[in-house]
C-alpha cells in the first residue's frame, strides 16, 4: 500500500505520530512531508523543544521506520504525489490545518501538501483530513462543506470515551484507529462498539414507576 502523509501547522502531532507508525507495521510505502509549520508542532508536542532543527525533528519522528518512508521537501514539485499518473493507494494529511484547508477548498496550492491532497480530490482517490481547531467559525465550515462535497473525509480529532479510554494514549489511540479504518487498515488499537466486554455498552437509565 502506498501512502502520503501530509502534516500541516495545527495541534496533534500524537495523532500524526500513532498513523505513521501504525502504517509502517502495516508495511506501508510511506511519502511524507511536513510544512515548516508542521515541523514545529511535532517538536513543541512530541519532543517539547520548538527549537529542535527540521532534520533532528524528522529523525525521531520517523525512528527506525525511516526505510520505508521517503521524505520531501514542502517545494519539491518534483514528486511523484504531485502528480495524478503516480499510483498511490491514499493521502492523509495530519494534523490538517485551517489554513490547508482554505488553501484546499479554494483549489490554491503553494507547497506539496496541497498538491497532492488535490490530486487526490481530482483523481477521486481516498483522502482523509485529520483538522484539530475549535470553535469553528462559517469560513471553516464551508471549506470544510466544501471538501466534503468533493470527496474528502473529514476525520475530525474528537476522541469518544465509550471504549473505557483510561489515558491519553487511549484517546490517541482512537482518532488514529478510525483514520487506519479509512485506509482499510484493520487494527486492534480500540474495542469496537458491541465487541468485546459488555462495559462498552451504556446503562441505560431507568424509569421510575
Amino acid at each position: 500500500m502506498r501512502v502520503f502523509l501530509g502534516i500541516t501547522g495545527a495541534s496533534g502531532a500524537p495523532y500524526a505520530k500513532g498513523i505513521l507508525d501504525r502504517l509502517l507495521g502495516a508495511g506501508a510505502e510511506i511519502g511524507l512531508c511536513a510544512s515548516s509549520a508542521g515541523i514545529e508542532v511535532l517538536a513543541t508536542e512530541l519532543y517539547r523543544d520548538a527549537t529542535l532543527p527540521r532534520d533532528e525533528v524528522l529523525a525521531r519522528f520517523l525512528g527506525d521506520g525511516s526505510d520505508s518512508v521517503t521524505v520531501y521537501g514542502a517545494d519539491d514539485w518534483k514528486s511523484p504525489y504531485a502528480s495524478g499518473s503516480a499510483k498511490v493507494d491514499a493521502y492523509v494529511v495530519c494534523p490538517c490545518s485551517m489554513s490547508t484547508v482554505g488553501m484546499l477548498a479554494s483549489g490554491a496550492m503553494s507547497n506539496l501538501i496541497h498538491r497532492a491532497a488535490s490530486v487526490a480530490l481530482k483523481e477521486r482517490r481516498t483522502l482523509v483530513l485529520v483538522p484539530r481547531e475549535t470553535p469553528l467559525s462559517s469560513i471553516h465550515l464551508r471549506g470544510l462543506a466544501t471538501l466534503n462535497e468533493a470527496g474528502a473525509v473529514i476525520l475530525f480529532a474528537a476522541p469518544g470515551f465509550y471504549h473505557g479510554a483510561e489515558s491519553v494514549q487511549d484517546l490517541v489511540d482512537f482518532v488514529v484507529a478510525r483514520c487506519l479504518d479509512q485506509l482499510g487498515i484493520d487494527t486492534d488499537l480500540v474495542r469496537r462498539w458491541g465487541e468485546g466486554s459488555s462495559d462498552l455498552r451504556p446503562e441505560v437509565p431507568r424509569r421510575a414507576s
